[in-house]
């Protein structure tokens, strides 16, 4: 069981029936209001996929990753009367690697919602790719544009029956495939602890946080912060008291005197090793 009232209230609405409108002011407020972030890892505090869990995280403020993001969602989703399914997918990061539904990603489509654009009445929704849809999509094949970025949502080529997301080329990743049969919570666990503990996990080896909003997205890999979208900016944060700040101010996640101490010698060494191994590779092509 989640608090419904307290999860609605972090998303700052008010319980509505369900309906495309209602669903699409669900999915903004989680992506503006609920960050897609890694700090439990480098905090090393280990978590589950167990939605409930990942739902009393949200509401004490904090945020997570697909797992979590999208778990607690779909039981928001179930409790406020949405026919919501989750979905076995998997998000291609590079084009070097390979596409299809690996496991690493939890996709949510919602039903019984049809339009005259959309008869099926499906939708995708997805709070848990961090830099990706800022509202759901209907599981028509097209192409959507969202504030500055633009999305194709087509038939996977890598999983039959499946459905493929292509990102925005600025985007964090190349795409997304998803299988459309229905999954159960339990086929991530595996896949989460790998990503959570592996020594070559992204994860484990950067600390991110993402922030969507309407016209461009938030983002903090180690000590860079940048914008993308309307208006560009990327500044390196040298200073803990600068750091501290933007977790607060751009991604709403307030550390404790506790989680500073731990946090900001880790992101330093990371930020220091970053560098010198960009100079070593500047080097290289020198010679």
């Amino acid at each position: 069981m989640i608090d419904v009232d307290a999860y609605v209230h972090r998303l700052g609405l008010t319980r509505e029936p369900p309906s495309v409108t209602a669903l699409a002011a669900l999915q903004r407020a989680h992506v503006e209001r609920v960050p897609y972030e890694t700090t439990e890892i480098w905090l090393g505090r280990p978590t589950t996929v167990d939605p409930a869990e990942s739902a009393a995280r949200i509401v004490a403020g904090r945020g997570g990753y697909c797992f979590h993001l999208n778990g607690a969602l779909s039981e928001l989703l179930s409790a406020l009367g949405y026919q919501v399914t989750r979905h076995f997918g998997g998000v291609q990061g590079s084009a070097t690697d390979p596409a299809g539904a690996r496991g690493n990603h939890l996709v949510l489509t919602v039903a019984g919602l049809p339009t005259e654009a959309n008869p099926s009445g499906e939708w995708l929704v997805d709070a848990g790719l961090g830099d990706a849809i800022h509202e759901p999509l209907p599981l028509v094949e097209g192409v959507y544009d969202q504030g500055p970025f633009t999305y194709r949502l087509r038939p996977s080529e890598a999983e039959p029956g499946g459905w493929r997301l292509d990102h925005d080329p600025r985007g964090s990743f190349v795409g997304m495939d998803f299988r459309k049969v229905p999954t159960e919570m339990t086929a991530f666990e595996s896949e989460h602890v790998r990503l959570s503990t592996s020594p070559e996990s992204g994860f484990v080896r950067v600390l991110a946080i993402q922030r969507r909003d309407a016209t461009g997205v938030d983002s903090l890999r180690g000590l860079v912060l940048t914008r993308v979208g309307d208006d560009p900016t990327s500044t390196t944060l040298e200073r803990e008291g600068d750091y501290v700040a933007a977790m607060s101010d751009v991604f709403g996640l307030h550390l404790t005197g506790e989680e500073r101490a731990i946090l900001w010698p880790k992101l330093s060494e990371s930020h220091k090793a970053w560098l010198a191994s960009r100079d070593d590779e500047e080097g290289g092509e020198a010679i």
